[in-house]
């Protein structure tokens, strides 16, 4: 056994910089991977082939068809089945001696500390702001690394944060954008990405973990590079550390970090898929879609766009007299719209399409 695992890394311990040495210190390695969609995937599974000893999968989501052309380590047959889970089996097959571990609950404020404690290297894999800044001010507390992965259509976007060299640690994502955006940002499946920059960003941010784990080359600290695959550009955006840990315990303390996806929708607000179907042809409707590109084709005709960023609930004082549905790619945003919409109308007959136009069939 002991030669079996010798001879799966010989490649890269041939590598004078590495080594035995620099191997040991990758199989003596603990990281958790939070988001196994198209970043989080790529990262895991080649940490697993360079030969991280533990990886922490954490991602409370399941495969979707949609999900299939950007998070390529999963197959058509699997849909429907646990991200973590199936990323867990992936890396086993592919190295017997990376040990695994899965979660399946989003990540909260509250249970943060209990996923997280033992794991010294965090890599963010999420496409969930609220969870970003969570990780961020989670990993400056409690002395953690944290590779950042992020991605925009074209641009890919990747750093190192909370790194500690000489005893000072470097910048995090608050020296960068000090604040969570008060207005909704979309993320991939609102707004849609190739999948080339998904890959190469999740490979990236493993690239960083080994050099963090095996003290090759220069981590990017102290700044975020920016990956524009349209024209093969980047910049790096320069950092300077000066969020410290008591000006971030500030932010930790009053902010609950909550993310609308995790949030447990009322019935009452929703309406399935077949149901819609059935009143589509039967009743006079009116659907509102919040979707951001204007160019997605809905699977049924849509009475008004307005996307979210532009969202004005006032706006809709006409449709008063109909019954509402509100549509979007999976149902979060929409669910969010609908709650302002009952707010400002609270007699009005609005419902969410539960799971988006992603689950309409």
């Amino acid at each position: 056994m002991k030669d079996l695992k010798k001879n799966m890394f010989i490649r890269q311990t041939t590598l004078p910089e590495l080594g035995q040495k620099g191997q040991e210190r990758l199989n003596s390695a603990k990281i958790a991977v939070i988001g196994c969609g198209g970043l989080g995937s790529a990262a895991a599974v080649y940490l697993a082939g360079s030969g991280i000893g533990h990886i922490h999968l954490i991602d409370y989501d399941l495969i979707d068809q949609s999900n299939l052309h950007r998070q390529v380590f999963y197959r058509f047959d699997q849909v429907g089945e646990s991200k973590a889970k199936v990323l867990s089996d992936h890396i086993s097959s592919l190295n017997p001696f990376v040990k695994t571990s899965i979660g399946n609950l989003a990540l909260t404020k509250e249970t943060i500390h209990s996923k997280l404690s033992e794991f010294p290297l965090i890599i963010d894999c999420t496409d969930s702001l609220s969870t970003k800044y969570l990780l961020n001010d989670y990993c400056v507390l409690y002395d953690k690394v944290l590779v950042y992965g992020s991605l925009y259509k074209h641009d890919g976007y990747v750093g190192v944060f909370n790194l500690e060299i000489e005893n000072v640690r470097t910048s995090n994502l608050r020296d960068a954008f000090p604040e969570m955006p008060k207005n909704h940002v979309p993320n991939c499946s609102e707004i849609g990405t190739l999948n080339p920059i998904v890959g190469m960003i999740g490979i990236m941010q493993a690239n960083e973990v080994i050099k963090i784990v095996t003290g090759l080359g220069e981590p990017l600290i102290n700044g975020i590079l920016i990956y524009n695959t349209l024209e093969n550009s980047q910049y790096k955006m320069n950092l300077n550390p000066g969020f410290s840990k008591s000006k971030i315990k500030s932010f930790y303390d009053y902010q609950s970090y909550f993310d609308p996806a995790c949030e447990s929708q009322e019935r009452s607000l929703l309406i399935e898929g077949f149901e819609l179907k059935e009143r589509l042809s039967t009743e006079k409707l009116k659907i509102i879609s919040v979707i951001e590109n204007d160019e997605v084709n809905h699977p049924f005709k849509v009475d008004l766009r307005m996307p979210l960023k532009k969202f004005d609930a006032e706006k809709l004082e006409s449709f008063q007299n109909y019954d509402v549905v509100v549509v979007c790619h999976k149902g979060i945003s929409s669910y969010s719209v609908t709650k302002r919409i009952k707010k400002e109308f609270p007699d009005m007959k609005v419902l969410s399409l539960k799971g988006g136009i992603d689950k309409f069939q």
